[in-house]
């Protein structure tokens, strides 16, 4: 399964901060059992040199199905610990996708139902 999780820190973060939550949500993630973490590589702002452009606030992740409602309770306890926090998730399987969003402060019944949806729609087992 490959999901891509885009991190949005709130309106008064500088792109230096929503980077820095990035690499280190990265870290936190490869403590789990995923497959891979990685950012996103992006285009280099035109002008620019750099060969190594990231996409600002977004994660690669691939993991085993099973690892899913894992990954889901670790990033709402990863929202619940800074302000203003909103992880968007985007998942795939085969031909299937699925786009949710979840911020800091859903409830415990609202997560379950993320993870169903995402299950349920992905027809994950």
């Amino acid at each position: 399964m490959n999901i891509t999780l885009h991190i949005d820190a709130g309106p008064e973060a500088l792109p230096d901060d929503v980077d820095t939550m990035t690499r280190r949500l990265r870290e936190e993630l490869n403590d789990l059992d995923l497959e891979s973490v990685a950012l996103v590589r992006g285009d280099a702002p035109a002008g620019t040199k750099s060969g190594d452009a990231v996409t600002l606030g977004a994660l690669a992740i691939t993991l085993l199905p099973s690892l899913l409602p894992k990954l889901i309770e670790f990033i709402q306890a990863w929202s619940l610990r800074g302000q203003n926090r909103t992880v968007k998730i985007k998942a795939n399987v085969g031909d299937r996708s699925i786009e949710l969003e979840y911020a800091a402060g859903t409830s415990e019944a609202a997560l379950e139902g993320l993870i169903d949806t995402l299950t349920t729609r992905l027809a994950v087992h």
